[in-house]
């Protein structure tokens, strides 16, 4: 028989104690890193995904996580949430074939009172627990929030041969991170009504797609996205300039 999740033991503290859920996103193909799977790397001796649970387990924000994953790394990841002692951790679910069908699959292990959730890559193991924490608080006003940082370089629109057409105003370009937050029905209503959710590369847009108002907060240049393998390198540096070493 296909195993599709993993139900955890785990007595969710709930909205109403202060906390709400985060679903992690950590169902990709790594096709950017050369042959080695992202979630399972290495940065500073800890796995990828472990440091990520690990942010969001030491967050006061987050009443539980629901973990997205390939379907032949359940066991795995299971594996690696007991080593590092991520009790928090409720559920872990197979991905879809798009980063958005993941998101989807995660949903739906929310409980029925869930009314916000954050939404993280998996792969962006630096995430501190102060955006953490900003994204769930703008999150009690605003129905989608993401955190961003000012674009540094000059952005130039081109035509797909190469051709600039044109060049944004820098000072009101920013790029968003994650984690995400979303209030659960409208984020429903909003793929509900997509005609092809698959097409998004973030929850951003799908709220965006149905009219709804998106808030941006501080994110950080050091909250990285393990994309390639330069990315490894990168996260090893930071982490030992946190580190102080």
């Amino acid at each position: 028989m296909e195993v599709t999740e993993i139900k955890l033991e785990y007595e969710v503290c709930g909205e109403e104690k202060g906390g709400i859920p985060v679903i992690i996103v950590a169902a990709g193909m790594s096709s950017r890193m050369g042959g080695t799977d992202k979630q399972t790397a290495l940065i500073g001796g800890v796995p990828v995904i472990a440091r990520t649970l690990m942010a969001f387990e030491r967050s006061r924000a987050v009443s539980e996580i629901i973990l997205v994953v390939r379907p032949d790394e359940l066991f795995n990841m299971q594996l690696t949430a007991e080593k590092y002692a991520v009790t928090k951790l409720t559920d872990i679910v197979c991905g879809g074939n798009s980063r958005q069908e993941s998101v989807l699959k995660g949903f739906e292990r929310l409980g029925k009172s869930a009314e916000k959730v954050l939404i993280h890559d998996g792969a962006r193991p630096l995430v501190s627990g102060r955006i953490i924490e900003s994204v769930a608080s703008a999150l009690e006003e605003y129905p989608a929030v993401t955190c961003a940082v000012k674009v540094k370089d000059t952005i130039k629109e081109t035509d797909g041969s190469g051709n600039v057409v044109s060049t944004p105003d820098r000072s009101r370009l920013a790029a968003v991170q994650t984690p995400q937050g979303v209030w659960v029905k409208e984020y429903l209503e909003a793929a509900g009504k997509a005609e092809d959710v698959s097409a998004f590369t973030d929850d951003m847009s799908v709220m965006e797609s149905a009219g709804f108002p998106v808030r941006t907060v501080e994110g950080s240049y050091t909250n990285i996205k393990i994309t390639t393998p330069e990315d490894l390198r990168l996260a090893e540096f930071l982490l030992g300039e946190e580190s102080g070493e």
